[in-house]
């Protein structure tokens, strides 16, 4: 599903779209398997009497309550978190509920590293730190899928947007507005 372009301004696109890496919803998973395998195999072995149906649907109820703290808010979570790599800026959106949101510009990053383990590297995961001008420290985002191939998408992004604003404040105009002529044009107001 992409981003909402409603979140973007008029002149950003987004180049890149994560959620957490797969691994994060893999217990949930296999905890959905096991507790759905484990319910029916007791609903199967309540014997015959008059208790039956209410044995069973506790069952199915305690089933239905640990489905919903262990599967479904883990699996909600992982869905409702966004992390989007523009041509202007880096956003994080998370939160089920209650929301929460930051949003980087390009220019005030100053460093990004990523770090992986060795099951990282296997899976393809690992952890970026982002690092900003300002108080506020460093932004770390775990579980990213292909930490080392973002890092290096957020430093040419980086570097395109320092090249764009470059240009801009230097006054010229955009490659598609130039005259047909092949001439120089000032955007500058006198």
């Amino acid at each position: 599903m992409p981003y909402p372009d409603r979140l973007l301004a008029d002149d950003e696109e987004v180049v890149r779209h994560l959620h957490p890496h797969w691994l994060t919803i893999f217990w949930p998973v296999v905890f959905f398997l096991l507790l759905v395998g484990g319910a029916s195999f007791g609903a199967a072995l309540v014997p015959a009497g008059r208790q039956q149906g209410m044995v069973r649907l506790a069952i199915v109820a305690l089933a239905l309550l640990l489905l919903l703290v262990f599967v479904a808010v883990p699996l909600l979570r992982w869905r409702t978190t966004h992390y989007v790599v523009t041509t202007h800026r880096l956003l994080f959106r998370e939160g089920v509920l209650a929301r929460r949101g930051r949003d980087l510009g390009l220019s005030r990053i100053t460093d990004v590293s990523y770090t992986q383990t060795l099951w990282a590297r296997i899976v393809s995961s690992g952890t970026l730190t982002i690092e900003t001008a300002g108080d506020s420290g460093p932004t770390v985002l775990r579980r990213i899928p292909d930490s080392d191939g973002v890092q290096q998408l957020l430093n040419h992004m980086i570097e395109e947007d320092a090249d764009r604003r470059a240009q801009e404040s230097a006054g010229y105009l955009r490659d598609d507005d130039w005259p047909s002529d092949g001439g120089w044009r000032s955007t500058a107001v006198l």
